[in-house]
């Protein structure tokens, strides 16, 4: 006769008592596992007919192969010594000598009732529902990888850093396929959630505004399943800095302002009120609805008394003074306040100069140039000057933002296109803009 072991009862109670079924569940626990211990012999691992029936009946003289044992410690839960041993036999010795105990007493105590369960169902049960394929150090580990990446991104580029963000996201994905308490699984949709939304804002930089949408989404909805507000509202500034730079200002206002108006004093408006609602209102020409805006950042900026520097453009954190008064410059140039331009650039210069971030400086080298041609007596050689810092500052890692700002800057100096300063800058614009990497974002532009 068959044994009742451990994983009889498991297999019983998961519905697994088939070849079949079992092989199915087996292959793709076989898979996972081999997606996080990244052996990949164990993907091709499968259980013949015959050994399922050896293992299900419990005709075993010897513990399955070292690789099948990971599979079903990772399957079920348990260690491979306890399922294949009788059900009781599990059990610590001070369990079993409770039960010893618990049947004497037995003796003398009136027979269960047919509607009584077996307790051992009920701990078993328990045991799995409280089972978890990520432990606390998993969970650190993927957040850790998150904030690496968020604090290199401005020296190492989305090209760089893409891959990393995907695999996290991927872990994250893989472990949510498994079983988990609700406080874990809470944490795993915050952390794939946040690489989703780092992944999004990779792909605006790297002119993929359609891929950009689409993490971004995922970002925004995995984030309100847990109430996650401080990422849902990171996830919409995302999404509406995509559809700036997509060209659809009327839908980044919208987008940015309708997050808005779901938490109006939340420290993570200032980015959605600078970097979204002013710079997009300022292209479509309203003045005042931008000056609100900006003025609506600095006072929660003061509220919830933010870095005075610039914080890194992909951080989760909210944003600094200095990063706010810097989209206030871009606003300021679609609206031609050329003074006020000046004026604030000169304000955040020695913080801008002394960041980490040269796509920072050479944004900001951008904008200043863009209003020197616009004031009323241009300074081409300056402006000029500016433009070629801004393209050796970003070197060979461009970004849609220089991209495009370097470009709407050569097409601005089009009426002293036989000044020396701005050939000397298309020459140099023209070879930088034949990266294969810009050139990917030209493509998307056009």
């Amino acid at each position: 006769m068959p044994r009742t072991t451990l994983l009889r009862q498991l297999l019983q109670q998961r519905h697994l008592t088939t070849h079949e079924a079992f092989a199915a569940q087996y292959e793709r626990a076989a898979a996972r596992l081999a997606e996080l211990d990244r052996d990949l012999r164990l993907a091709s691992l499968q259980v013949s007919s015959r050994q399922f029936d050896r293992w299900y009946g419990g005709e075993l003289l010897t513990l399955p192969r070292p690789d099948a044992c990971r599979v079903l410690e990772h399957m079920l839960g348990r260690p491979v010594s306890e399922l294949f041993s009788t059900a009781y036999d599990g059990d610590s010795a001070h369990d079993r000598d409770e039960e010893s105990s618990t049947r004497q007493q037995a003796t003398s105590a009136p027979p269960p009732r047919e509607d009584d369960e077996n307790p051992l169902d009920i701990v078993t049960r328990t045991r799995q529902l409280t089972a978890t394929n990520a432990d606390d150090a998993t969970l650190a580990f993927l957040d850790s990888s998150l904030e690496g990446i968020a604090t290199r991104y401005e020296q190492d580029g989305p090209y760089v850093l893409r891959p990393q963000a995907r695999q996290v996201r991927q872990l994250a994905h893989t472990f949510l396929d498994g079983r988990q308490p609700p406080r874990t699984r809470r944490e795993l949709f915050r952390l794939a959630a946040r690489a989703s939304g780092l992944l999004g804002y990779m792909a605006v930089n790297t002119g993929d505004f359609a891929l950009s949408e689409a993490y971004c989404t995922e970002a925004r909805d995995l984030s309100r399943e847990i109430g996650d507000l401080d990422t849902d509202l990171w996830a919409c500034g995302t999404l509406s800095f995509s559809l700036y730079y997509a060209g659809q200002y009327d839908e980044a206002d919208a987008c940015a302002a309708a997050a808005v108006e779901r938490a109006p004093r939340h420290a993570q408006c200032i980015r959605l009120l600078a970097n979204g609602r002013a710079r997009a209102l300022a292209k479509t020409g309203d003045r005042r609805a931008v000056e609100q805006a900006i003025g609506q950042a600095l006072r929660l900026s003061d509220l919830h008394e933010v870095p005075v520097g610039l914080t890194s453009c992909i951080s989760f954190e909210p944003y600094g003074r200095a990063r706010t008064l810097a989209n206030a410059v871009t606003s300021h140039v679609a609206l031609r306040n050329t003074a006020q331009v000046l004026r604030d650039a000169e304000h955040i210069d020695d913080l801008v100069e002394h960041s980490s971030s040269s796509w920072s400086r050479s944004l900001v080298r951008l904008d200043v140039a863009t209003a020197l041609l616009q004031q009323r007596t241009p300074d081409i050689d300056h402006a000029m000057a500016l433009g070629r810092e801004a393209l050796q500052l970003c070197g060979d890692t461009p970004i849609s933002s220089v991209y495009q700002r370097s470009r709407d800057l050569h097409e601005q100096a089009g009426p002293w296109r036989d000044h020396s300063a701005v050939r000397d800058y298309g020459d140099e614009f023209r070879t930088w803009s034949s990266q294969p990497a810009a050139l990917a974002m030209a493509s998307s532009a056009s």
